[in-house]
């Protein structure tokens, strides 16, 4: 009878063993799958920015990855970074990030919302302005639409947050374009 219980429990241990490794090995087959499937719907773009002239110098980079949760919907999450600076006059940092949701009701338009928070450093030459230094944190959030053809859309988009004496940017309108690879 001991014979028979030891058996008994070296049948129940290997048996536990295998199931346990069959488990694993078909969790990492799943997991090898959702992951594979995963980066299939990622895309990245951006932007990026250069202008320069007469002691004026602006660059900027904006990476962006989005998901593609099926072909009407996508949201993604992007960094974004610019310098500019006036010679004698001014420096300016912007670093940030941003949410992003784009729909696509039709093939050819793409509607989006956008959240952008970024931190403004800037400094001015102290001849020209006394104590104007700032470091501030600036929000937009942009309401689009745009005209898609396969990867490049075109289009404006309207920041609802626009305040002429707060915002970061001129105009509350904005044309951009975009590609996704």
């Amino acid at each position: 009878m001991k014979k028979i219980s030891t058996y008994r429990n070296r049948l129940i241990k290997i048996t536990v063993l295998f199931a346990l490794v069959f488990v694993d090995v078909s969790m990492a087959q799943t997991d090898d799958l959702q992951s594979n499937n995963f980066w299939q719907n990622v895309q990245f773009g951006g932007g990026i920015g250069l202008n320069f002239g007469n002691g004026f110098f602006n660059g900027s980079l904006s990476p962006v990855a989005i998901y593609n949760f099926n072909p009407y919907f996508s949201a993604g999450l992007g960094l974004t970074g610019s310098y500019s600076s006036q010679r004698n006059f001014f420096k300016s940092t912007i670093l940030g990030g941003n949410v992003l949701a784009l729909a696509n009701p039709y093939s050819q338009v793409q509607l989006s919302a956008e959240f952008e928070q970024v931190n403004v450093n800037t400094n001015f030459d102290s001849q020209f302005v006394s104590n104007a230094d700032n470091n501030f944190w600036a929000n937009a959030l942009f309401l689009g639409v745009g005209y898609r053809s396969g990867n490049v859309i075109f289009g404006i988009r309207y920041d609802v947050l626009y305040d002429e004496d707060k915002s970061i940017y001129a105009d509350p309108f904005m044309p951009f374009v975009r590609f996704w690879f």
